[in-house]
């Protein structure tokens, strides 16, 4: 998929950095010397412990180097203003942070990118309201790539 896109050097890819989907896609863009925008709902030591460390393995050393990458920077969200932002999941909240941002490169230049099943129910701040907004923003969206690498 990056290839058909010839991500590069060019390039600001942006992602939550959860284990699995958004580090590797951040990790692959680095190593194709892309800038990283890093956006995190939480500091990051809470953030490590609900969204990185639960699944083990090594995505905690991993989140640590794609953070300290010379081409990476994080961001935390700030603490909700009003109201409606009290009300929101910080995830989705961090979601439309990040489209935002990509948003201000100029609709027709974002391209989600996303590992999910397709299926309804990920909630406020999953894959599907992300694709959703994407989509209703005029971004370009593809069909969803199964974590099993099949699509839907």
């Amino acid at each position: 998929m990056l290839d058909g896109l010839h991500g590069g050097s060019a390039d600001l890819a942006i992602c939550g950095g959860a284990c699995g989907g958004d580090l590797i896609f951040a990790e692959l863009m680095l190593g194709r010397g892309a800038h990283l925008d890093l956006y995190l709902p939480f500091e990051p030591q809470v953030f490590v412990q609900d969204s990185v460390d639960f699944a083990n393995s090594n995505w905690h050393a991993r989140f640590e180097a794609v953070r300290a990458h010379k081409c990476a920077r994080t961001f935390v969200l700030p603490e909700a203003a009003t109201d409606e932002e009290r009300r929101a999941s910080p995830y989705e909240r961090n979601n439309l942070w990040m489209l935002e941002r990509a948003l201000g490169c100029g609709a027709q230049k974002v391209h989600f990118i996303c590992v999910w099943n397709g299926q309804t129910g990920d909630g406020p701040g999953g894959a599907g309201h992300m694709y959703e907004a994407v989509k209703a923003a005029g971004g370009v969206v593809g069909r969803p790539i199964h974590p099993l690498g099949s699509t839907q």
